[in-house]
């Protein structure tokens, strides 16, 4: 009964925001709209300040200060302090592939990144204007941000149901709204959002600009430029776009990244898809750019890191992947960290979520990468399940937690099946 008269009051609060902006006169700022998102107080001279009286949105304050503080006690100060002391070279292009938006866990082990390149399947969406919603919509709008947030702010990645059911369902829809909350519930003040869509050089143009007849796949992203408490100008590229094989070159972002030059790489909760043959080109970049990669066993398998070029740090416990990726098995993975290198860790990740079944492995590359040699880097060999390893593979994911089981028990993935799409 509480929840439907806060929803009622906000319907009230939104009649008179419309009212009150009958030609649109008034806009509220990205950073102030981020951070109304985000159940933090805009700026007081904001358009958007009169509605943090609303019960409705101290509500979604309330929940979401929760939420966050509680995450960043238990999870983050812990990836914080470990990246302070294990990723001591950082790079200032960060490659977070299968990201979706999580801005959230690309922040918090790289945080020094100065341009941060995220991509997902989950289209950007439009810039959000909450000045100009309907009555009712901006509840609606905070309600469906909630949802869409559940579980990374639980168990560390997005899932498909939740994703598809709550952006597409409000007028404040895609990734950027996710974005903006990210952002501001780190700390960051955003100074410019542009949507944009890429050229056949991989350069970024306004989204509204003529498109040449051989980029009818661009891809279409958003560029926000923003700025955290030591006032350096960062920048955070994200494109919603297919990078299987048919889609990374074609739709102009391999040569966008490229055009980056090297930097870090950064791989969680990516579906094993960079195990198939499928994604060899992003997979083929990403080795041949990347000065260190991190990620978790979902991503680049072990065999593809050449042990005269890699050396390779183990973290946490490989206890093989969650039941329906049992597929993806990797028995040299499994003999790394039975090595007795592995080093504990004390928070989880990825689909192995608990802190005692997480795992990350930390490439760092023993030379200075050189992205235009074409090093024939498939012939290291895959390592994902041969024949003679299948019984191991059943053996390795028959001790995985039965209440893991049941909860992850779903169809296989489709081809194109993301991170932020877990869940199916």
């Amino acid at each position: 009964m509480l929840r439907k008269a806060a929803i009622a009051a906000f319907a009230v609060s939104a009649i008179i925001l419309v009212a009150a902006n009958p030609a649109g006169a008034q806009t509220a700022s990205a950073d102030d709209t981020a951070r109304f998102l985000a159940g933090m107080p805009p700026a007081s001279d904001s358009p958007l300040a009169q509605f943090t009286q609303d019960p409705t949105w101290q509500q979604h304050a309330r929940y979401f200060n929760s939420a966050f503080g509680t995450l960043d006690k238990n999870q983050f100060a812990k990836i914080r302090a470990w990246s302070s002391a294990k990723l001591t070279d950082p790079q200032p292009v960060l490659f977070y592939m299968f990201s979706g938006p999580d801005f959230l866990y690309a922040h918090a082990f790289f945080p020094n990144a100065t341009t941060y390149v995220m991509a997902g399947l989950e289209p950007t969406g439009p810039i959000p204007d909450l000045m100009r919603l309907p009555r009712g919509s901006v509840g609606e709008a905070l309600r469906h941000i909630e949802g869409s947030l559940s579980t990374i702010l639980t168990i560390s990645f997005f899932k498909t149901h939740d994703m598809r059911m709550t952006l597409g369902a409000s007028r404040v829809s895609g990734t950027l709204p996710l974005l903006y909350v990210f952002l501001a519930r780190t700390g960051k003040t955003i100074q410019d959002v542009s949507l944009i869509k890429l050229d056949e050089q991989g350069m970024p143009q306004p989204v509204n600009a003529p498109s040449s007849p051989g980029m009818r796949n661009a891809a279409h992203g958003v560029k926000i430029v923003f700025a955290g408490s030591d006032a350096r100008i960062r920048t955070l590229y994200y494109f919603g776009t297919n990078i299987a094989n048919d889609g990374f070159k074609a739709s102009g972002f391999a040569k966008f990244c490229d055009r980056l030059g090297t930097g870090d790489a950064f791989i969680k909760s990516a579906s094993y898809l960079l195990h198939s043959n499928g994604f060899s080109d992003v997979r083929n970049f990403l080795l041949r750019h990347a000065v260190q990669v991190l990620q978790d066993d979902t991503g680049i398998p072990v065999g593809y890191f050449a042990p005269d070029k890699w050396q390779l740090h183990p973290f946490g416990r490989y206890t093989g992947p969650i039941a329906m990726f049992a597929r993806n098995y990797q028995p040299r993975l499994t003999q790394l960290f039975q090595k007795g290198r592995a080093e504990p860790l004390d928070f989880g990740l990825g689909y192995q979520w608990r802190v005692l079944g997480s795992n990350l492995l930390l490439a760092t590359r023993l030379e200075p990468p050189q992205p235009e040699a074409s090093e024939s880097i498939a012939s290291q060999g895959p390592d994902v399940q041969p024949a003679d390893d299948q019984a191991a593979a059943k053996k390795t994911s028959s001790k995985s937690n039965p209440k893991t089981q049941k909860r992850t028990a779903a169809p296989r993935p489709a081809p194109f099946y993301f991170p932020f799409f877990f869940g199916r």
